[in-house]
């Protein structure tokens, strides 16, 4: 595998793919160069901490990270670290560490949901198999804590609670909601663990690590987690379309039984057709994991990614995008502000 040091000719727009838009603003053409110079650290970083004298170890761990990724986090970590000094080393240690819970996150996830396929390349534990993929994963979570415990008590606290709300996401996520749980309600609080607790640990450790006023770091909790919960209501619609670079098919989830909001708010419809679409997803999935081929619900896929309950996702995905601006209120008006507000956007309103 081939060695992912970045280069300098990197940039925002081809690299890190969402980020052309999102810096758009007046003043954005030194924001982008100050972001682009960190990021580039934070990558180097990533791989040295990723570096292991164990040959087949080291091609584990650096697998994922060498298949890509948008690095979102670590860009806004950057980005709200402008708030107050910068990119100082503090910073990009935060960086780093985010991104390798994110890391060491995905390979469990993909255990957990069977998942097939990640960022284009075979899911790990379809390499290696579950136990080692598990194990993998627990080695990156163990390098976030080591990079993170270099910056204080405060960055400490960060990160565990930041971990256990991932933890606690899944479990519910796995678990399922309960006889008197509003199943609606309770996967938007698993989405805010999963998704939202580490992009808003994102906002706030750039921010706090880097000086900035302290008055903003509850609204950029607010913000990273309403932001969260968008990115996943958009990835339940994104879902129900064929990935044309990942090569991941539509309906991916719904085929693996894993819950999303279409689906659920499909089985809170009191329409017969969508009952009758509802009772059609259930019975094929059931047969799927009978093990018929999973084309056999292709019909209902399609039938779903054209339903009010799908286009009501994309509504409730923008809500979330929306009040996650509002909360950025008691920034400062300028280029970090409009970066994050175009941010928040940018990942409610993805179509692909």
């Amino acid at each position: 595998m081939t060695s992912s040091s970045a280069s300098p000719e990197i940039s925002l727009a081809s690299r890190f793919g969402l980020s052309d838009r999102i810096f758009a603003g007046p003043g954005a053409k030194k924001l982008v160069s100050v972001i682009e110079k960190g990021l580039l650290e934070v990558e180097e970083s990533m791989a040295r901490e990723l570096d292991t004298a164990d040959p087949l170890v080291d091609a584990m761990a650096r697998y994922l990270f060498e298949a890509g990724g948008k690095r979102v986090r670590p860009m806004l970590v950057l980005l709200t670290a402008q708030l107050g000094g910068g990119a100082t080393p503090a910073v990009v240690d935060a960086a780093v560490a985010l991104e390798l819970m994110h890391l060491g996150s995905l390979y469990h996830d993909d255990v957990m949901d069977g998942a097939d396929r990640r960022r284009g390349v075979p899911a790990a534990h379809k390499v290696w198999g579950n136990s080692t993929a598990i194990l993998v994963g627990d080695l990156l979570l163990s390098r976030a804590s080591r990079v993170m415990g270099r910056r204080g008590d405060d960055a400490v606290e960060l990160q565990t609670e930041t971990f256990e709300r991932l933890v606690i996401g899944q479990l519910h996520e796995t678990v399922g909601a309960g006889e008197g749980d509003d199943p609606i309600a309770f996967y938007i609080q698993v989405l805010s663990d999963k998704t939202g607790s580490l992009i808003a640990a994102a906002a706030q450790a750039g921010a706090h690590l880097s000086g900035a006023d302290a008055a903003y770091r509850p609204a950029l909790r607010e913000f990273g987690e309403k932001v969260g919960v968008a990115f996943q209501l958009a990835d339940d619609v994104i879902d129900l379309s064929p990935g044309a670079d990942t090569g991941k098919v539509a309906g991916t989830d719904l085929r693996a039984g894993v819950v999303t909001m279409p689906y659920l708010l499909l089985k809170a419809s009191e329409e017969p057709a969508d009952r009758d679409l509802a009772a059609r997803i259930d019975a094929g999935v059931e047969r799927i994991r009978s093990g018929e081929d999973a084309s056999i619900i292709d019909a209902e896929i399609a039938e779903l990614r054209d339903s009010a309950a799908t286009r009501r996702t994309h509504e409730l995905a923008l809500r979330w995008s929306a009040e996650a601006v509002e909360a950025l209120s008691v920034l400062p008006r300028g280029a970090v502000r409009e970066a994050l507000t175009r941010f928040a956007r940018q990942l409610a309103d993805r179509s692909s």
